[in-house]
């Protein structure tokens, strides 16, 4: 594919992996208005003039992931990493408008049946959408375990171990940094579509866990902190904001599970009738 302009959206909450230490799953769009996704990029071991911001066009050399049947996902053709270009970041002017001629250039999903549909047609096996939720019907928070699993971060400490005996490793990646931060809380959002379904999908953007984290350090009680999120994420984004969900499945229930969608991101300029408040 080689060079490839995108529009980066998504930056899901990094994950720990036994191979990279840990994920963070990018999507955005490219020129044409289609949407893609890129893995594996160890985000946080980036070099710092590689790492990119939400709202910003990179340009990277890419590659069909061909350990990965869903077509939207590409992979860096060098794994080192050092192909990443940053360069124009969008911003809010205008209520968005330049953000949203490009998200919103081939329009969006507002039926979940259609969506979930066309995901398990092996003809289409769409795994990202814009969808557009009809309600807003809860805003959803779950208490989870704030631990790892022990066996994993083992694994993973191990391999750190044996990778920094070798100095390619050492020159081309950070090969100690801290293992970030299990959230304690699943946030998900209950919703309606235009035909009246309801369902309940867990966010899995990395704005909403560093919203939670840096209202913790900021308050210093746990309580408050997720009255902060709820308030930005419910009565904020609910009352004020014209929502649009990022969305996307996973490689491995995208088959199996009857609705596999996540919500990886949440696009939310504001409604018409609060622009005329300003």
């Amino acid at each position: 594919m080689a060079k490839t302009k995108v529009f980066i959206t998504v930056k899901t909450y990094p994950n720990i992996s036994s191979k990279y230490d840990e994920l963070v799953c990018t999507a955005g769009f490219r020129e044409d208005g289609s949407m893609i996704r890129i893995f594996p990029i160890p985000f946080r071991k980036l070099d710092y003039d590689k790492q990119y911001a939400k709202y910003q066009w990179v340009e990277l050399d890419l590659e069909k992931y061909t350990s990965d049947f869903r077509p939207e996902s590409y992979t860096l053709t060098d794994r080192l990493f050092q192909n990443i270009t940053p360069l124009d970041k969008i911003g809010t002017e205008n209520n968005w408008q330049v953000r949203k001629d490009i998200v919103l250039k081939n329009g969006y999903y507002d039926n979940l049946t259609t969506l979930i549909s066309e995901a398990k047609d092996p003809q289409i096996c769409t795994s990202l959408a814009v969808f557009k939720p009809t309600k807003i019907l809860d805003f959803v928070i779950e208490s989870t375990s704030n631990e790892y699993d022990e066996k994993k971060i083992e694994k993973i400490l191990n391999q750190r171990a044996q990778l920094s005996l070798f100095e390619t490793y050492k020159d081309n990646c950070k090969d100690l940094f801290e293992i970030v931060k299990k959230l304690p809380y699943k946030f998900s959002y209950k919703f309606e579509d235009a035909k009246g379904r309801e369902a309940t999908l867990m966010i899995e953007d990395w704005e909403i866990g560093q919203l939670y984290w840096n209202c913790l350090d900021l308050y210093g009680k746990n309580e408050v902190a997720l009255q902060k999120v709820t308030e930005k994420y419910k009565d904020d984004f609910i009352k004020n904001k014209d929502l649009y969900f990022f969305m996307g499945t996973t490689q491995r229930w995208h088959n199996v599970s009857p609705d596999p969608f996540l919500i990886i991101g949440v696009f939310y300029p504001k409604l018409d009738n609060q622009l005329k408040l300003f």
